[in-house]
């Protein structure tokens, strides 16, 4: 077997995945794949199914499994059912005997993250060995805790080993976002071209587009992207969710959108925010009422 020719099979898989093709991922032979590379490719498809709901069947798959990155999955697939307590105390057992493997820092750390344990999880992905995985999630929660710095920073250390990754292209469209400006175009220019690349012109993609041109004033072909996003899943809360927000800038309804988030995706981040800021709208208002 030519170990480049899976080398470059597991490359292909990995783009697709990050991209958001995971019906792409779970249906790729995997059958001509190296001993080696056997173990990341079934994560990858198991993480798959994972994103696109088939938690339930990923965890009775993996009932029983003692293998590090196959025990961890199982965790994140009750995670991901809502079985949140019994799931955190298998990560916590696997950082404890198993912090050294690829698979338990991405996902221990993404429960820990989860769960408001961020510096935990920072520490567990600090001990990654060249994981752009781990580089990129690093980036996601430097940039939560508004720390666009450290995130910078991240990209910036990642590209110098890694200059034409789309993971370090994805991470430094993140922090563009934040930093504004001329940034805003060159995110702008990532999305473009993946979005022309069937590999990764998944809804995922499309928002990260959408979400540029937001940020460029230029609101209709943001609703183009938006909207193709929601021809390929009509059910996606991040679609949904920047379609609200794009529909409220151009002054047009939102119900539609709304309802669906709502009945998609009740904790999402936007529906949690807007609920939290509006009760503490409602406590300062509270503060000027006029007493009877």
């Amino acid at each position: 077997m030519d170990p480049f020719s899976s080398e470059g099979e597991l490359l292909t898989i990995h783009n697709a995945f990050h991209g958001g093709q995971y019906s792409a991922v779970i249906n790729h032979d995997t059958s001509g794949l190296s001993a080696e590379n056997s173990i990341p490719s079934t994560v990858y498809k198991l993480r798959s199914q994972i994103a696109i709901g088939q938690a339930e069947e990923v965890a009775i798959e993996l009932e029983g499994q003692d293998n590090p990155d196959l025990a961890v999955l199982k965790a994140f697939a009750e995670y991901s059912q809502g079985s949140t307590e019994n799931a955190v105390k298998i990560v916590e057992s696997l950082v404890g005997s198993s912090s050294d493997n690829a698979t338990v820092q991405i996902i221990g750390a993404t429960i820990l993250h989860a769960e408001g344990r961020s510096e935990e999880a920072l520490t567990l992905l600090s001990r990654h060995q060249g994981s752009l995985e781990a580089v990129a999630l690093v980036v996601q929660i430097r940039l939560s805790q508004n720390r666009t710095d450290l995130a910078l920073k991240e990209v910036l250390n990642a590209k110098r080993w890694a200059q034409d990754s789309l993971l370090v292209n994805l991470a430094e469209s993140w922090v563009g976002l934040r930093i504004g400006g001329e940034k805003y175009q060159q995110a702008y220019y990532v999305y473009e071209e993946l979005a022309q690349t069937p590999s990764t012109s998944a809804p995922r993609t499309l928002i990260g587009q959408a979400v540029a041109e937001l940020h460029l004033g230029r609101l209709p072909e943001a609703e183009v992207a938006l909207q193709q996003a929601l021809e390929k899943n009509p059910k996606h809360e991040d679609a949904l969710a920047n379609m609200i927000v794009l529909s409220i800038l151009a002054g047009k309804e939102i119900d539609e959108y709304l309802s669906s988030l709502q009945n998609t995706a009740p904790s999402h981040p936007f529906l949690t925010d807007v609920a939290q800021k509006s009760e503490l709208f409602d406590k300062s208002a509270a503060k000027y009422r006029a007493k009877a």
